[in-house]
């Protein structure tokens, strides 16, 4: 968590907060050992002398080391490897003497939160805290994993009658991380990525930031510091996999992903090429919300997600594809003059090769011709909200 020991994480907090520096090296022990990570480290790096990798892990002295010389590292080879470079922008808006919650769209299940820390230690900033859902835990050494890098835990498999308890919960976490332990937070606008990219953020999240803390609604959330975030991936190596589920869910409305599905996504996401990625600090919402601090609960939250909405809409970083895929997808030439030939053709050629990933064996020239405008309809959508929130 962090390496100043007289913070100890209240009981209240131990089932879903980080390993702190007392726990690091038991489980780091118990994770090296693990047949799963073996096989994953392997996966992720064929070449790795695995040996000498776990000598270097059960050597590293604390979870601070481990996230700058460990994880730094890694995920600067994957950006190597799957990017083709990550910029970053909005440092103006960040204000060192605050910690945040930085809440972002969401594109990738693992690396929208990694990628974010990575651009913080390319300049030197603080790194943060990550909220990760339970539902994607599918291992306990994933758990481990997770937990030793600073994540804590979302639990979204309780039941109805224990759904309030593990949102005050979460809520008042999140609210002592920024305000006690004095580090800032990543979570995501909704709960799982927009598969059609339109990214909107959900009120019952607000509403859960807005559990814990002093005050009215407004002043609750102004607690926290709410700073917006564009994450924007000129190729998203999942929109097969999310034209695929628009497909199935076409055919049976009732199709429900599998814990499968979800390892593919990430493994998918994680190792495949994305282009050029690009994030966007937006200003703090603190501010424009304390305008609010006499108003009911829902007119705030409602206030809030809008805020927020705008923030990350006007902040993204279109590239050509997008130019191209709402001209298609709308029909007409409005972007032609942001894109050439030679884009169209690349392009073109791009979403071919991405839909001949498509595992399934029975789809027709008609369903192919769908999941083509569901993929033009997720590559157009981030310009149809910038467009929205720039002429509001």
């Amino acid at each position: 968590m962090i390496s100043d020991s007289k913070h100890i994480i209240p009981e209240e907090f131990q089932d879903i907060a980080p390993y702190d520096d007392s726990q690091f090296h038991e489980k780091m022990r118990s994770l090296v050992a693990e047949p799963g990570f073996e096989h994953a480290i392997r996966y992720v790096m064929p070449d790795v002398d695995y040996q000498e990798f776990c000598r270097e892990l059960l050597g590293v002295p604390t979870q601070n080391d481990f996230q700058h010389g460990v994880m730094g590292k890694f995920l600067e080879f994957l950006a190597a490897r799957t990017t083709s470079g990550i910029t970053f922008s909005g440092i103006e808006n960040y204000d060192a003497a605050k910690n945040y919650v930085f809440i972002t769209n969401h594109r990738d299940i693992v690396l929208d939160a990694s990628f974010l820390n990575l651009c913080f230690m390319r300049h030197n900033m603080p790194l943060t805290q990550v909220a990760i859902g339970n539902n994607l835990l599918i291992y306990e050494w994933i758990s481990d994993l997770v937990k030793l890098n600073r994540s804590f835990i979302v639990k979204r498999d309780v039941k109805m009658i224990d759904a309030l308890k593990a949102a005050k919960q979460l809520s008042a976490y999140i609210h002592y991380t920024i305000t006690t332990l004095h580090e800032s937070v990543w979570i995501a606008q909704r709960e799982g990525r927009a598969k059609d990219s339109n990214d909107l953020t959900q009120e019952s999240l607000i509403k859960m930031l807005a559990l814990a803390g002093e005050g009215s609604t407004a002043e609750r959330l102004m607690e926290v510091n709410l700073m917006p975030v564009s994450i924007s991936y000129e190729y998203d190596p999942n929109d097969y996999l999310k034209a695929t589920e628009f497909l199935l869910r076409r055919r049976d409305p009732h199709y429900h992903k599998s814990k499968r599905d979800d390892l593919l996504s990430m493994e998918t996401g994680l190792l495949s090429q994305k282009g050029r990625v690009h994030f966007h600090l937006g200003e703090c919402i603190s501010d424009r919300l304390a305008a609010h601090s006499g108003s009911e609960r829902g007119p705030v939250v409602r206030e809030a997600c809008n805020l927020i909405d705008s923030a990350i809409h006007r902040g993204y970083h279109l590239f050509p594809c997008n130019y191209i895929a709402y001209d298609e997808y709308h029909g007409g030439s409005r972007f032609a003059d942001r894109y050439t030939a030679d884009d169209v053709a690349g392009f073109d050629a791009y979403l071919n090769r991405q839909l001949d990933k498509v595992e399934l064996t029975d789809v027709s020239a008609e369903e192919r011709a769908y999941m083509r405008t569901m993929v033009l309809m997720m590559y157009a959508n981030p310009l149809v909200n910038q467009l929205r929130a720039l002429e509001a």
